[in-house]
């Protein structure tokens, strides 16, 4: 999340730095040491199938592969404290309840360009799925509702997971119980390259998923850069990112919260404020040197802010639009007495929080509904996150009557002819000599009923 080098020249008139970030960019997740490393760890398990897993993961869980039976996976929740079991469960309920929405908002539909030709979409689920659900520094507890959850509210037959297990060799509870609520059909536990090999190679006693989706590190997301056409992936995704649009109504205290709300996420996070107003910017460095120490997570946030923060000050809101559609920030909150004017310009952004009282944290854990897996890294500027159509094919349709023919051969004959595709040609020049002895069936005859 910077600003290119390009769009800085040509807009230098229009922003200044109150705080610029110590380190040029975020190290991309791309090491060619970890690519290595991923590469062959992915060989090796691909030849030596499920042996090769169970070694990884002696050697780098510190534990077997083993998978959680459905009592097991069920008593889960019977570990955990009542209010964090309750707040699970309305996560899931809630992430699941907005992907339902989506889902009803794909529709099916079917057409005539013109007589006799018919053409229609519609919308099939993927056959399986692999989820990935971190639980290393951080366990990302709701990570489960926005994979698992939303391939099942869009009618994925069979979700697996994987998740790492802990020092002491078992699952993370709370990891484990957000999976089950989320519909999970099978959960393993097992971590890293070997557990998303393991999806995509077909080593967990089911077929090879079809996609794999879910956050990790760099050697998680390596993996997946490394196995995308072997399966579909969701995105790749790199350190957490928050950006925020406010001017001279914002509450410092709220703003410089919400920045390192996200920095917490690790020493990389990148978060940046883009201001109309010089003195709330200042205003918020100060918040944030205030706030730092009173974190149990100073150590993660600290370096994130000094590293990768910025604060932008802008001439005018347009402005502010310009340079935060350039940022294209995974998280984007407008706190400003324009909300609804910044949400109808703004274009670049993986998911938007708009008035002071929406925070990333809400959706960051389930509440707010909205899928937290978004792109990173300017990837807003071309993509959207994971949502319920990303587990859905819409696949398309054609049904054509003897009366379209002409409409449809004469042109395919010209084109064919000019590029010499004669096979192409010939199957429409074929149709064409077949209409005039009228030797094909009507299709009112083999029309599927």
């Amino acid at each position: 999340m910077k600003l290119s080098p390009r769009f800085s020249a040509e807009n230098a008139h229009r922003f200044s730095f109150v705080k610029a970030p110590a380190v040029d960019a975020p190290e991309a997740q791309r090491d060619p040491a970890v690519a290595e490393r991923v590469a062959g760890m992915l060989a090796e398990i691909a030849r030596d199938g499920i042996e090769a897993v169970r070694r990884y993961a002696t050697e780098l869980d510190g534990a077997d592969a083993v998978e959680l039976s459905r009592d097991e996976l069920a008593a889960t929740g019977d570990r955990l404290d009542p209010a964090l079991r309750a707040a699970i469960e309305l996560g899931a309920e809630r992430t699941q309840q907005f992907a339902r929405l989506q889902r009803d908002h794909l529709t099916d539909f079917e057409a005539e360009l013109l007589p006799g030709l018919t053409v229609g979409q519609r919308y099939v689920p993927v056959g399986s799925v692999g989820a990935y659900l971190p639980a290393g520094r951080f366990p990302l507890t709701a990570s489960a509702f926005m994979s698992v959850g939303v391939a099942k509210a869009a009618g994925v037959p069979t979700v697996i997971a994987c998740t790492p297990p802990q020092p002491d060799g078992g699952v993370n509870a709370a990891v484990a119980y957000a999976a089950y609520v989320s519909g999970v059909d099978r959960l393993f536990v097992v971590g890293g390259v070997q557990a998303l090999a393991a999806m995509a190679y077909g080593l967990l006693g089911e077929a090879p998923v079809d996609m794999i989706v879910g956050a990790g590190n760099a050697f998680v997301a390596e993996a997946k850069r490394q196995l995308f056409g072997t399966v579909a992936i969701d995105l790749l995704a790199g350190p957490s990112e928050v950006a925020v649009i406010a001017d001279e109504t914002a509450d410092p205290e709220l703003v410089a919260a919400d920045l390192l709300g996200q920095a917490e996420h690790g020493p990389n996070s990148p978060a940046a404020l883009v201001t109309t107003s010089r003195a709330l910017g200042e205003a918020v460095v100060a918040e944030v040197e205030r706030q730092l120490p009173t974190l149990s997570t100073n150590a993660i946030c600290g370096p994130a802010w000094h590293d990768f923060g910025s604060v932008v000050v802008v001439d005018d809101r347009e402005s502010a639009v310009a340079v935060m559609d350039e940022l294209a920030p995974e998280h984007l909150e407008v706190q400003t007495a324009d909300d609804a004017w910044y949400h109808d310009h703004l274009t670049n952004y993986g998911s938007l929080f708009i008035g002071p009282w929406s925070t990333v944290a809400y959706s960051d854990k389930g509440m707010a509904g909205t899928n937290h897996t978004l792109p990173t890294a300017g990837g807003a500027k071309h993509s959207a996150g994971l949502s319920v159509s990303r587990f859905l094919k819409p696949l398309t349709y054609q049904r054509i009557a003897r009366e379209a023919t002409p409409a449809l051969a004469d042109a395919v004959d010209v084109i064919s002819a000019s590029e010499g595709m004669s096979a192409h040609r010939a199957t429409a020049t074929l149709r064409t000599d077949r209409l005039h002895r009228s030797t094909l069936p009507s299709p009112e005859l083999t029309t599927r009923k």
